[in-house]
């Protein structure tokens, strides 16, 4: 069954790999309650046999950000509700079922450059281009890009986009890690759908260990982190497909690693 999406985002599947689409062009993607609603709905109740979720967008354009349409008419309850709105939807994508791809290309700013560091993994075209004018527009970071971009980028270059407006390039975002791939114009969402069925065919068990404890013990006290990796491991490692995957490669009928 197809999930039930607002207009401004369309799906589609391919094969174990869920293809999710920003679909307001026209407004280059600015991200509205609505969106951000479905955004939470989708990742929070993913189509059945998916493996992995495909994140891209329609248009020139990734997400310039936040829909300011409703911002000025919000007093200080509404806006506090608004932002944890935002919050939530973002971490059902951090911490959600499946991992997800961020196809990036044009404008990735404000809410889109939240929305980009709240996935799992992104492929930058070299259209793509990164700016946080929240400074300039009189507002602050509110869809939880102050604890995670200072983590992806650090606390100084996100201070320096916040406070003066600088715009980095794609290839700037590659350098300190915005993106983990960076592809020529027109092949981002390719890139996002390679890696996206190599992800889908991992054990589902490793994919949920990797997405939901990584960054949990990055960001945990050490004693705590290693206690965590222990029992993460040792529930992954009795999984029986993980057990399937270890005899097969024993048995020498699963591929080594080796140098690409």
């Amino acid at each position: 069954m197809k999930p039930e999406l607002p207009p401004s985002l369309a799906y589609r599947r391919d094969g174990d790999v869920a293809i999710l689409e920003l679909n307001r062009a026209a407004k280059r993607n600015a991200l509205d309650d609505e969106t951000v609603l479905g955004l939470e709905q989708f990742v929070s109740a993913p189509p059945a046999g998916a493996g992995a979720i495909v994140l891209c967008a329609a248009g020139d354009h990734f997400s310039a950000g936040l829909d300011l349409t409703n911002v000025a008419a919000r007093d200080l309850p509404a806006s506090i509700a608004h932002s944890r709105l935002w919050h939530r939807a973002f971490e059902a994508i951090e911490f959600g079922a499946l991992p997800v791809v961020a196809a990036l290309h044009g404008a990735t700013i404000g809410g889109g450059l939240e929305l980009a560091a709240a996935c799992h993994m992104r492929v930058a075209e070299r259209s793509a281009f990164y700016a946080l004018p929240e400074g300039q527009r009189g507002i602050f970071l509110g869809g939880g890009g102050s604890v995670r971009l200072p983590r992806l980028i650090g606390t100084a270059r996100v201070m320096d986009m916040l406070l003066t407006g600088r715009v980095y390039d794609a290839d700037a975002g590659q350098a300190f890690g915005i993106s983990q791939y960076l592809v020529d114009d027109g092949t981002g969402r390719a890139k996002a759908l390679e890696l996206a069925h190599r992800i889908a065919a991992n054990a589902p068990i490793s994919n949920f260990a990797i997405i939901q404890a990584l960054q949990r013990i990055a960001g945990a006290p050490t004693s705590i982190g290693y206690f965590t990796e222990a029992l993460v491991a040792a529930a992954a490692s009795t999984d029986e497909e993980a057990k399937r995957r270890v005899q097969a490669f024993l048995d020498k009928r699963a591929a080594k690693v080796t140098r690409s």
